[in-house]
């Protein structure tokens, strides 16, 4: 599985951004689709996810209600819709894949730096 993540850039505090992960490859074997992120001196953080086939969707409590994760089957691609953002939320995100519910994520993205600054 290929991906491709996409759509970060500089926003004002308050702003909104979506981000895209398009998959390509074997996506047959892909059952989840999850967000993360990365910022300098903390540990990756998981932001929620999506299964592949059905659509369900989980977002980590910290950002639910700010944060919104939708797909189109048609496109192969998910994404992450982000509004009232804060300068916290500055951090490289990346999208990566799972073969199976309980399964680790083995298939990642090259992240896409989102920047939050006034």
């Amino acid at each position: 599985v290929q991906l491709q993540a996409s759509g970060g850039g500089l926003v004002r505090p308050g702003g909104s951004l979506r981000l895209s992960c398009a998959a390509s490859g074997r996506t047959d074997r892909v059952y989840r689709l999850g967000w993360f992120r990365r910022t300098p001196g903390k540990d990756r953080e998981f932001v929620g996810s999506i299964t592949w086939s059905r659509g369900d969707t989980y977002v980590v409590t910290s950002w639910k209600g700010r944060f919104t994760i939708s797909r189109d089957n048609a496109k192969n691609t998910v994404y992450l819709e982000m509004n009232s953002l804060k300068p916290d939320d500055t951090a490289v995100y990346y999208c990566a894949t799972a073969p199976q519910a309980d399964g680790f994520y083995d298939y990642w993205g090259q992240g896409t730096l989102v920047t939050v600054s006034s």
